[in-house]
């Protein structure tokens, strides 16, 4: 139980770590909670800040998802089975997800958690990630919609996970499923923007006026 909550706590906190917010604040002076799509993600950091700004954002991002997932490998090592190994790093994702959508340290409301799960699926599943990944970039470079992109790999996640692989383990199963869920209601407002056609799009080059 102790490894559990340790890694759980561990896993939130670093979740918790709001760099959009902290990028914007510290080098551009604002919070980007206040402009463009509101939400202190990625995505909305290349739309408000820039590029640069954009890919470390990113970056951390993802690294926060990777690293809380992949930390109890690191620190336990061969002590546990393979499945007590899974079911921690299973908590942890959990926890670094709840923690980068409710940071403590952004006053509990952060993103959607879309990199930070992709580097918790990196950890967990990298064969299922890399499909994923191509499987995103994809859907974004024909449709230039960031949000369709995040949608659709979401929904794609637990079908690799399941049908594809065929994975054994049930926590895995069930997480795939419930990332999977959790990525398309935190886009609910992007799905209505879609349908109704009014969704933003972005250019990964500047389209010439």
């Amino acid at each position: 139980m102790f490894n559990y909550i340790f890694f759980a706590s561990i896993a939130y906190l670093l979740g918790s770590i709001p760099t959009a917010v902290w990028v914007g604040k510290r080098f551009f002076g604002l919070d980007v909670r206040e402009h463009g799509s509101k939400n202190a993600g990625a995505t909305n950091t290349f739309r408000v800040l820039g590029k640069k700004p954009g890919i470390i954002v990113l970056s951390v991002d993802v690294l926060k998802g990777l690293i809380a997932v992949l930390l109890p490998q690191i620190i336990l090592g061969n002590d546990l089975t393979y499945n007590e190994i899974i079911n921690i790093k299973i908590v942890g994702a959990v926890m670094v997800i709840v923690g980068h959508v409710f940071p403590l340290f952004a006053g509990f409301k952060g993103g959607k958690g879309v990199a930070t799960s992709l580097g918790v699926i990196f950890a967990l599943h990298p064969p299922a990630a890399f499909i994923c990944l191509g499987i995103f970039l994809t859907v974004f470079l024909i449709s230039h919609f960031v949000s369709l992109g995040a949608i659709i790999t979401a929904i794609s996640f637990p079908l690799l996970i399941i049908l594809v692989f065929k994975e054994t383990s049930l926590p895995l199963m069930i997480f795939s499923i419930v990332i999977g869920v959790a990525v398309v209601i935190t886009h609910k407002k992007n799905i209505k923007r879609l349908i109704d056609g009014c969704e933003n799009k972005m250019y990964l080059i500047k389209k010439k006026v």
